[in-house]
């Protein structure tokens, strides 16, 4: 028997049942967590694991691209917004570059805060107790 973590499982079972909707915004979450984690690596001089963590944040960011349904127009937007996180990732992560890590965490963020709105919108109203 192997001990499993507590938080853990609730994470793992909380995405299993997560809509696309929240699934994506733990995307963006993990994405900015990827990215601080770089830049706070790179200030310690942990540049092995600041390539690791740049890494997990382009994957995020590919996987995003990846799922983009072409048929909107906004789509296309976000291709494009993407592919310039992706290259901007790249370059961070050849020079070690927390100026570079700042300038698409503050993009990701913003992409966050606007899923979490656009969900918090789509939302159906709570009951009142009624």
């Amino acid at each position: 028997m192997y001990n499993v973590n507590p938080y853990q499982q609730y994470q793992q079972n909380s995405i299993k049942s997560a809509d696309r909707g929240k699934l994506t915004l733990i995307l963006y979450e993990n994405a900015v967590k990827f990215i601080k984690q770089a830049t706070k690596f790179i200030e310690e001089g942990k540049l092995q694991e600041a390539h690791k963590a740049i890494i997990k944040s382009q994957e995020i960011i590919a996987y995003l691209s990846d799922t983009l349904n072409m048929d909107y127009e906004i789509s296309n937007n976000l291709y494009s917004l993407y592919a310039y996180m992706n290259r901007r990732l790249i370059e961070a992560n050849i020079k070690k570059d927390r100026v570079i890590l700042a300038e698409v965490l503050a993009l990701v963020s913003d992409l966050r805060e606007t899923w979490q709105e656009a969900i918090r919108i789509a939302a159906p109203p709570v009951a009142l107790g009624l």
